[in-house]
């Protein structure tokens, strides 16, 4: 028999009936098969597939429309017909409220089984064919977003290279520029310690934006998430400030932490060390005078920090750029203060890491302050160690 021709399933309890079915079916090129029960027949169902199935509305145990809502249950796409000696409408509304396709009452001709059957099968290869169509449109329309994200992502990439290009292209410039200048012999002997001095910041500046980039990178692809563990923030955040406390003194700053709670977080020890200085080190560059004052406390599962200063401020058209890559604002760069435009979008990024929340308030001339939020981890974190993906 060809592998294409239609599998029809006869359920029905009369074994006359059965075999009735099934010869008639079988002398017309179909492939038959027969079950004399409910039970029987899903068992058939779920060993092979049949295009369509003759169901007997009265059969003990299960009965026929009992039996069509089990089958569409299992696969809403086969074409039942249910067949009865006790035609009624009201059993032929039931039966097609249940999913059955045409109702034939018995006792039935050949003629009239074959012009069911046809017409059962004629519905199941258009609903096939519905169903290759539609996945068809589906695949292409997958096909197409997928184009457009990689055409998203292809322009995204190429103007973060651009910019990148230009970043590193001012401090490299700068360099070369010094040591020309050196071995032109322009430079007279009191002018070489001030060059080598400006090379020097030039250089820091340099390998300072290829260290952030090097960490945004790695941070993008969730680097340091293979394992997580319980970190104590405030010991990270005390650690932090020591070693800060020297740059805000330079400055004739108060750097000033307020712990209200010492909450623990289940995270990669190096990305809090990196939030904590990228907040405290921005807030320091940016502020002349007055105090940073950093705050933790624990507020109903979740770690509560702020970072405040009294420094320049940010306007409102800039606060909406301030986590953008390479953004730096003009007040900030009227400041004086060398900066890679990448502290925020690092801290950004960490914090979307572990499903917390950054939120920026400021008002130039006044000062900035940084809330964040991060879940703490649950109880019995202290022995806990976590493998993230």
């Amino acid at each position: 028999m060809e592998a294409h021709t239609p599998n029809i399933l006869v359920i029905d309890d009369e074994v006359g009936m059965r075999e009735g079915c099934r010869r008639a079916l079988t002398a017309q090129g179909f492939r038959v098969s027969t079950a004399e029960h409910g039970a029987e027949g899903l068992h058939k169902l779920r060993e092979e597939p049949f295009a369509l199935v003759l169901v007997d509305a009265m059969m003990p145990g299960t009965s026929g429309l009992e039996l069509l809502r089990a089958i569409h249950e299992y696969n809403p796409d086969i074409i039942c017909v249910m067949i009865t000696g006790y035609a009624t409408v009201h059993l032929a509304t039931q039966a097609m409220k249940q999913g059955a396709f045409d109702f034939l009452p018995k006792p039935f001709a050949l003629d009239e089984l074959l012009a069911v059957v046809n017409r059962g099968l004629e519905e199941a290869q258009r609903r096939a064919a519905g169903r290759e169509q539609q996945e068809r449109e589906d695949e292409a329309r997958q096909w197409e977003r997928a184009r457009a994200e990689t055409a998203k992502l292809d322009a995204i990439e190429s103007r973060f290279m651009l910019v990148i290009a230009h970043e590193l292209r001012n401090p490299a410039g700068v360099i070369k520029n010094y040591l020309q200048y050196m071995r032109s012999g322009l430079a007279d002997a009191g002018e070489i310690d001030e060059c080598l001095g400006k090379l020097e910041q030039r250089a820091d500046q340099l390998l300072a934006m290829l260290d952030d980039i090097l960490e945004l990178a790695y941070l993008k692809q969730k680097a340091g998430l293979s394992k997580l563990e319980p970190v104590p923030a405030a010991d990270v955040l005390e650690e932090v400030a020591g070693q800060l406390q020297p740059s805000a003194e330079g400055k004739g700053l108060q750097l000033v932490a307020h712990l209200q709670a010492r909450p623990t977080v289940l995270a990669n020890r190096n990305h809090l060390h990196s939030l904590w200085t990228k907040l405290i080190d921005n807030a320091i560059r940016y502020t002349s005078e007055g105090r940073v004052t950093v705050t933790l406390d624990e507020q109903a599962g979740w770690l509560v920090a702020t970072v405040a200063d009294t420094g320049t401020g940010i306007s409102d058209e800039d606060l909406r750029c301030v986590f953008q890559e390479f953004y730096r604002s003009a007040s900030a760069k009227a400041n004086g203060e060398p900066g890679t435009g990448l502290g925020l979008p690092i801290v950004d990024q960490i914090i979307r890491l572990y499903d917390g929340t950054v939120q920026v308030d400021s008002t130039p001339g006044q000062g900035t302050t940084f809330t964040l939020r991060l879940p703490v981890a649950g109880p019995g974190a202290e022995g806990q160690v976590r493998t993230a993906y």
